[in-house]
This record gives C-alpha cells, structure tokens and sequence, in this order.
C-alpha cells in the first residue's frame, strides 16, 4: 500500500481483538464513551469495556434471528434492530428491553439517533420516530419502496429516508408530515447529511454518489466508481466526504464550490483492494478504512499520510465506529473478527 508509514499495526501495539464466529454487521460505541458493541448476523451483540482492554467481553442474545444494525442510543447505550422485528436498547450495564417489536417479518435494518432523544428506525416502507422514553412520535411514510438508509441531520430537526428514485426530507415537529422529495431516477441506500444540514448525499445501486444542495436544489453527481459504495462519512467541519467502492479511500471536496466541477482526493491506496467502510475522525480531519482483504488504515486527509492499524488477512471490513471523543475505535469483519483499539495520546 503506497504512502503507508513504517511502523508496527497499531491493533498489535494499542488494541485487542476477538474471534466471535459471526459476520459482524455493526460496530458502535455508546455515547457516553462507556461501551462499545459488536451486532453479528447470528444475531448476538457483544460488549467491550474500552477503558479495560483485558477485561472479558459480555455476549447477549439480542435477536432470534439476524442482527441488522447497530447505532449509539440517542444519550446512552446501544440500539440494535434485527430481522425478527425487535428494536431492542442495551443500556451501558448490558442490561437488555425491547423498545419495539414490529412482528417477525418485518427486518429492523436502517437505524439513526440524536442526542436530544429522536430515534429514527427505519421497518418496510415507513420510518418509526421514538422519543427519549421510548413513546412513539408518529410514523413517516409509506415511502414509495423499502427504505434504504435513515439519518437524522446535526440538529434533530430532519429525518432523510433513501428509497427508489430519491430521498426524502421530513421536519419530524412538522404538524402536517409532507416530505420534501428530492428525486433522482435510481435506487438509492446509504444516506449522508453534511454537518451544516446544507447537502444531502447517497449511495446508489449503481456505482455512484448523487447528492442535493438543500439551498437551492443543485444536483451533484459523483461517479467513477469501480465498485458499488456502500459506506458514506463527512469529516467533522463538513469539507471532505469519504466513501468507500474504489480501490483507495475516495474523498470529495465541499467548499470552494465543490464537489461538482472538482476531482476527488484519492490517498490510501495502490494495492487493487476495494475499500469497504469508511469512518471519519469527530473532531479532525482524519479518516479510518477498511478493506476487502481485512487492511485497516488511518489517513491524515491534509497530508495523506497513512498509518496502519490492522494488517490484511481477517477477511472483508464490515464495520467501523469511532467514539465520541475520538480516543478509541472499533471494527469487525465478515469473518467475525472483530477488534477495539485505544488511539489516545500517551
């Protein structure tokens, strides 16, 4: 991998990892910096201490069935859905309830929390809005096919829904729920709102971006992709988005105009491996990925200086989370290895 620094894989040198037997569908941490998870596809959640690295994981029978997803709960804690209906809370203890069951066909798949309380859980066609306390605040859609990512802008006041021929934007305080559709012809998934809640942009089933401005409606297109992109992450100021689907972490500028009428950034890359997640730093221009053949990397955006965290041979990246601080990180791969590094300066 061209511009990777000489030095050990931090994961040898900072971190630890496990063989949970599982694909590992999600990795989260808890807001409160206390906890971090790892939801597999057998549908178990593991638990992690990452203050005490040595200490035993905690496994939990979240689903029965598949795990779908797994997010920090909007102010403590995890939030884990599945393909048994379940939306289950696991609280910073372990300790388990199941805030909502939707019935057993119905998939728990796209999840998205806000500190103020708001979760966003996407079932079907409809997107359920849950309160702090778990009460339901109403229910957006039908939207016009299966959703296909949910996310919930910087201040709490928008929920974006992906779905066939575009996304749609709704005020979850609105009295009268009419989305704001912003169409585009194709199948659209993971969903990214800029941290200035002014651009919108998805992954689509085609390899490519399509993304709005929400001033003014400006469509922008990003293409190019050798592979179909399946992770979306914008650095903490809003000025780069990473994605995966190329063969290196494929960055695209939004300021100066951009990202229309810019080339990307291309940095972490060489070897022909096709990046798979992407996680941006949360408070600096730093990016983390992972790739198909198990490589995890760090990359300084500004400098592209590149810094190894787990060397290839684990299989695919399936999942990626930072902590709040940005202290700590977690991934897992389709293998089920899953790992938690401590990256604080010492």
């Amino acid at each position: 991998m061209s511009g990777v620094a000489e030095a050990d894989f931090l994961l040898d040198q900072r971190g630890t990892g496990r063989d949970l037997g599982a694909w590992v569908v999600g990795a989260a941490f808890g807001r409160e910096g206390r906890l971090a998870g790892f939801a597999l596809s057998d549908g178990t959640v593991h638990l992690a201490d990452p203050a005490d690295h040595a200490a035993a994981w905690r496994r939990l029978e979240a689903h029965d069935g598949t795990g779908q997803s797994l997010v920090p709960d909007a102010v403590d804690g995890l939030l884990s859905g599945g393909d048994d209906g379940r939306l289950v809370r696991i609280a910073p203890d372990g300790g388990m309830e199941a805030l909502a069951e939707f019935g057993m066909m119905k998939w728990v798949e796209h999840l998205a929390t806000h500190p103020s309380g708001l979760r966003a859980v996407a079932v079907g066609k409809n997107v359920h809005l849950f309160d702090g306390k778990g009460a339901k605040l109403k229910v957006l859609g039908p939207h016009p096919s299966t959703v296909g990512g949910v996310a919930i802008d910087a201040k709490g006041k928008r929920v974006f829904a992906t779905h066939y021929n575009g996304v749609s934007s709704w005020f979850v305080a609105a009295k009268a729920d009419k989305p704001r559709v912003l169409e585009w012809k194709g199948s659209h998934h993971a969903v990214a709102i800029s941290p200035d809640g002014q651009n919108v942009v998805t992954a689509m089933q085609e390899n490519a971006l399509h993304g709005w401005r929400l001033t003014d409606s400006q469509h922008m297109r990003m293409s190019g992709y050798p592979a179909k992109t399946s992770s979306l992450s914008f650095t903490a100021k809003g000025r780069w988005l990473a994605s995966s689907g190329a063969d290196s972490v494929v960055l695209w500028p939004f300021f100066g105009g951009g990202p229309m009428g810019k080339a990307p950034t291309e940095i972490a890359g060489g070897d022909q491996v096709i990046c798979t997640r992407v996680a941006c730093h949360p408070q600096h221009e730093v990016v983390v990925a992972g790739f198909q053949d198990g490589l995890v990397l760090m990359a300084e955006i500004g400098s592209g200086k590149v810094v190894p965290v787990a060397a290839p041979g684990r299989g695919a990246v399936s999942a990626l989370a930072w902590n709040p601080a940005g202290t700590h990180l977690a991934f897992g791969t389709e293998t089920g290895f899953a790992a938690l590094l401590d990256l604080a300066k010492r």
